[in-house]
């Protein structure tokens, strides 16, 4: 059995200043008061009641010893930010596929990507081969990753919104590492009928622009136009001559060394 006094050396003045959480942890098995002597620094007056001495500095004391439980109750409270911080800089690195998973699905939020450039991603952080071999299969299983979809809106999008023609489509397309055959099927919805309308359509809303120029740096300028955006030359300089010729242009003797 415990002795009574073997719990007067964890609830007196032996545990020092701050360190009242042992009294209080002992302080339920204490059954009879009288078996523990008075502090170090307490009084005991003639009716036996004992007073403590030193207030003030026992305050003090127990101030500290508050903060320090505050502190602790605080930590365990937030799960432990001080224990926990210093785990994480020790921890392991992320699972690889995990790393590859989260950056391909932040790439994907909101803009459609071809695996290619996503694999570009990939490496420039990092990430294993078998990683992001692994995550780019999977993402095609699922439908995340289509280039063949991918080429599709694009030649729709380019084309309607930037007049762009199949050859100018097709050099975008490789630079995003799109397939050869899904980049010939894609551009295969552009006919030339379509080609020639979009050009013109062009070539309608430039012309204004080039009225008061002589005529060969008119055609210069509009064939240009064309040619940057992958129009064919001989289509580029029928067009124009065309759009020239209903403002009443002469262009009977306007030879191709034009454009």
């Amino acid at each position: 059995m415990t002795r009574r006094t073997d719990w007067a050396e964890y609830t007196s003045g032996s545990a020092g200043p701050g360190d009242d959480a042992y009294g209080a942890a002992a302080a339920p098995y204490e059954t009879d008061p009288s078996a523990v002597g008075p502090r170090e620094g307490a009084a005991r007056h003639g009716d036996g009641e004992v007073r403590r001495g030193g207030g003030r500095s026992r305050g003090a004391g127990g101030a500290r010893g508050r903060r320090r439980r505050e502190r602790v109750e605080s930590s365990a409270e937030d799960g432990g930010a001080t224990s926990s911080s210093r785990a994480e800089k020790g921890e392991p690195p992320r699972d690889p596929v995990e790393q590859a998973r989260a950056i391909c699905l932040r790439l994907l939020t909101g803009t459609p990507r071809t695996r290619r450039q996503l694999a570009d991603a990939l490496r420039k952080r990092e990430i294993p081969d078998e990683a992001a071999e692994e995550v780019l299969s999977r993402f095609e299983e699922v439908g995340l990753i289509n280039d063949g979809a991918f080429a599709q809106a694009w030649v729709e999008s380019r084309h309607h919104g930037r007049g762009l023609a199949r050859r100018a489509l097709v050099r975008e397309l490789r630079t995003k590492g799109v397939d050869a055959p899904l980049i010939d099927a894609a551009v295969s919805q552009l006919d030339t009928e379509q080609e020639e309308e979009t050009a013109r359509d062009l070539v309608d809303r430039k012309l204004r622009a080039t009225r008061g120029l002589d005529r060969d740096k008119r055609l210069r300028r509009l064939a240009g136009m064309l040619a940057r955006k992958g129009y064919p030359e001989g289509m580029a300089l029928r067009v124009v001559r065309q759009a020239l010729e209903e403002e009443g242009e002469d262009t009977e003797h306007l030879g191709d060394e034009g454009f």
